[in-house]
């Protein structure tokens, strides 16, 4: 059985931001898979429909780029038949100067509960989803990266010694996890997952550290203000309106 609801704002878009409209579908599962899984009875689903974009073509592409298959690879029916998948759900983060930043999570209940996260930047003038050599000058890249490496190895630094200073870790596990974290580097093709606002670019960094040692990943997240980024950003580019 599927639920649907939807919410429709009384407001309408200014053509350098859309109406994100959040369509919410509740996905009930009946059998022997739920049977002793109460929790795993009912998934929820909250995806986003655009509209207020004038050209039709774009605003198609902006719908088709976040559907749940362009998303995680996965549909609605895939939800409905695999008890593990618990929630599909997006958060605006921004909206306006022709850019829409937005972050999808997916919860999944297996041998350990995960959660995944894609994060999209997207042009509102072409629909395409924002890349490192749409927003910055590309003979800038490699010293871009290193202003971002620097700032996650300050964040490493850190971590190493909370480890360090942990007194419920053995020293294995201790050089396990130093040995990972020390691992961490951010190069030229890390660049292109940034979000951006009025303030400025953060640039996004997944560590995909095992299970085990999640909870000591560090957290990949770099902001800098647009003045720090001046020199890097392509003025004729997605985010030249701040520069």
């Amino acid at each position: 059985m599927t639920l649907f609801a939807m919410v429709t704002p009384s407001n309408v878009a200014a053509q350098d931001r859309v109406i994100v409209q959040p369509r919410r579908v509740v996905v009930v599962r009946r059998g022997k898979e739920v049977r002793d899984s109460p929790e795993r009875k009912r998934a929820i689903v909250r995806y986003p429909i655009v509209r207020g974009l004038s050209d039709a073509a774009v605003q198609r592409r902006i719908q088709n780029t976040l559907t749940m298959k362009s998303v995680f690879d996965h549909t609605l029916e895939e939800f409905r038949r695999d008890p593990g998948f618990i929630e599909f759900d997006y958060e605006v983060n921004y909206n306006k100067n022709y850019l829409l930043d937005i972050t999808f999570s997916e919860e999944y209940v297996g041998a350990y509960p995960e959660t995944g996260r894609k994060h999209l930047l997207i042009n509102l003038k072409n629909g395409k989803v924002v890349r490192a050599a749409d927003a910055f000058n590309p003979n800038s890249f490699k010293t871009l990266a290193g202003l971002v490496d620097k700032k996650l190895k300050e964040e490493v630094a850190e971590l190493i010694q909370e480890t360090e200073d942990d007194k419920s870790s053995d020293n294995e596990s201790k050089s396990w996890v130093k040995s990972e974290l020390r691992k961490l580097q951010i190069g030229v093709k890390n660049l292109d997952d940034f979000s951006g606002n009025d303030k400025g670019v953060t640039f996004l960094f997944e560590a995909a550290f095992p299970h085990a040692i999640q909870a000591l990943e560090p957290d990949g997240k770099y902001f800098f203000t647009y003045a720090e980024l001046r020199s890097y950003i392509k003025r004729s580019g997605p985010l030249g309106i701040f520069n």
